[in-house]
């Protein structure tokens, strides 16, 4: 089967939702980085060849000016705020966690108020006041704490309604009016198995079934760091499909 045809379904989806008077509104988000890399050098390249923007998910605790310095040459890049130094406090045989409730939430509001601080330092004028939760996981004690500290978004894995339900029952009451949420949708990477990209059929079956029961802007997540030549086809394909439409548009996070 040749890349076009693989993208067709997603074509034809384009073409519905326009049609429709809904345009497919889509985002990008990568996880994990600390330091210039070849694989965030590639990264760059390929969304800055289809004038993808992208928000890059930074580890505050490891990362420091060199990584600003390679972000001022990629001005389609931003940066929010993954966590504090992407470290699990989980129990054995809990699943990986590091804002979750194993420490006072003082103490992980304390590292992510720090996160702020460094990264908005950092990376003036790129910087956006968003929390990505390292494995996409955080407890509810610390969702509402995180407003006072200047963050205005709240991004997870999944659909928003779902991420809002969950923080309605865990508080009684509902999720913080000072907090967006915009949350991604589908993954690339098959962390279950290769580690590496998912088939490119399934991925593309993932955004057209999204597509049409989600009204909102819909978030591709990538991990650079682990990206095999199938991961980079994909998003190659993925942007090859989407990009430079009239009617279809990616979206700088931090304008949603």
């Amino acid at each position: 089967m040749t890349l076009p045809a693989l993208a067709k379904p997603l074509l034809d989806e384009i073409v519905r939702r326009a049609e429709a008077g809904n345009p497919l509104r889509l985002w990008l988000r990568d996880d994990d980085a600390v330091e210039p890399t070849p694989a965030l050098d590639r990264l760059l390249a390929l969304t800055g060849r289809h004038n993808v923007p992208v928000l890059l998910a930074v580890i505050p605790a490891f990362t420091q000016e060199v990584l600003a310095a390679r972000l001022s040459e990629a001005p389609h890049a931003a940066v929010a705020v993954h966590g504090w130094a992407h470290r699990s406090h989980a129990g054995p045989g809990e699943k990986n966690q590091e804002l979750g409730a194993h420490r006072p939430s003082e103490t992980v509001l304390g590292e992510l108020g720090d996160g702020v601080r460094h990264l908005s330092a950092l990376h003036a004028g790129r910087f956006v006041p968003m929390l990505v939760p390292p494995w996409n996981r955080i407890a509810p004690a610390v969702i509402a704490g995180l407003a006072p500290l200047g963050f205005r978004t709240l991004s997870v894995f999944g659909p928003e309604e779902e991420t809002r339900e969950r923080f309605r029952k865990a508080c009684g009451e509902p999720f913080p009016a000072g907090l967006t949420l915009l949350n991604t949708h589908v993954d690339i990477i098959d962390w279950r198995g290769t580690r590496g990209g998912r088939p490119a059929a399934a991925v593309i079956a993932d955004l057209v079934a999204l597509s049409r029961v989600h009204a909102g802007p819909i978030g591709l997540l990538t991990h650079h760091l682990v990206h095999d030549e199938a991961a980079w086809d994909l998003m190659d394909l993925i942007f090859e499909a989407t990009a430079g439409r009239a009617d279809c548009r990616w979206h700088v996070a931090g304008a949603l």
